[in-house]
């Protein structure tokens, strides 16, 4: 692999980590800030606009939006030289991530079968991280 190649994996693989923790770490924030808002009370405006306020008053939702900002701004990077047919099942890792989050985090009970899924949907990122980022002649 030439120096290039090798620096462009390695830039690849940052940001699809980047992609990893921000982007799980945004969905469970804002999960975790949504259970403190609320349910919308009904779709009277009034209710809609408390609704609103509550949910855009809340620092968690804030910290949630800025994660999943990370997580885009990380995402079009990568997909500005990398194959989408690598970016995407690569950064699929995220799913492990995302399951952690839930038990961990949100206290959600996962069952062994999901987490053998998630076991051979990693073993999918792993077969799929041994080949090149980018087969493009612009990547």
């Amino acid at each position: 692999m030439t120096s290039t190649g090798r620096r462009l994996h390695f830039k690849t693989f940052v940001l699809i980590m980047l992609m990893v923790v921000f982007g799980p770490l945004g969905d469970a924030v804002l999960r975790k800030g949504m259970s403190r808002v609320g349910a919308m009370a009904s779709w009277a405006p009034a209710d809609v606009a408390r609704f609103f306020f509550r949910a855009f008053s809340s620092g968690m939702i804030w910290v949630g939006i800025g994660s999943l900002l990370a997580f885009f701004v990380a995402y079009m990077l990568v997909l500005s030289w990398a194959d989408y047919s690598y970016v995407q099942p690569a950064s699929s890792v995220a799913l492990c991530m995302v399951a952690l989050l839930g038990y961990f985090g949100l206290g959600e009970a996962i069952s062994p079968l999901r987490w053998v899924g998630i076991l051979v949907i990693c073993a999918g990122v792993l077969v799929v991280g041994h080949t090149p980022p980018s087969t493009t002649a612009g990547g």
